[in-house]
């Protein structure tokens, strides 16, 4: 009988340390948590677009690749070798926390990208959001 009343004070007091620790462990009503802002987004938005490739204006943005408006509504099966090459040259100088919007950019324009420079971007773009 004793040995039931030990081992239900310890069951009690396990219980009420833990919930302590979990009370302890969330933040408190006035507490603010810090948020980390990348130091390459703009901090205007609630959530980043800068890795977002849906855009909410229809205002193109140019990445220095103004040639690249000749492809506008182009099929793909018509790239020459050249139109592929200024494609590539382009994206391969990109910064990765422009592919993105590189990206919005080619959908507003109208220029098709060819399929593994597609997989390519995605993969960046993909890899970016799960680093943070």
């Amino acid at each position: 009988m004793i040995i039931w009343i030990i081992i239900s004070v310890i069951g009690v007091a396990s219980l009420v340390w833990l919930a302590v620790a979990i009370v302890k462990s969330k933040p408190q009503a006035g507490e603010e948590i810090p948020i980390e802002i990348p130091d390459d987004c703009c901090g205007a938005h609630e959530v980043c677009e800068r890795d977002s490739l849906l855009s909410k204006t229809d205002e193109i943005v140019y990445f220095d690749d103004e040639e690249l408006d000749k492809l506008k509504g182009k099929k793909l099966e018509s790239y020459t070798p050249a139109d592929v090459d200024m494609l590539e040259h382009v994206f391969y100088t990109l910064r990765e926390q422009d592919v993105a919007g590189w990206i919005r950019s080619l959908q507003l324009r109208d220029i098709a990208l060819p399929s593994d420079l597609r997989d390519e971007a995605l993969l960046i773009i993909s890899e970016r959001r799960t680093v943070k």
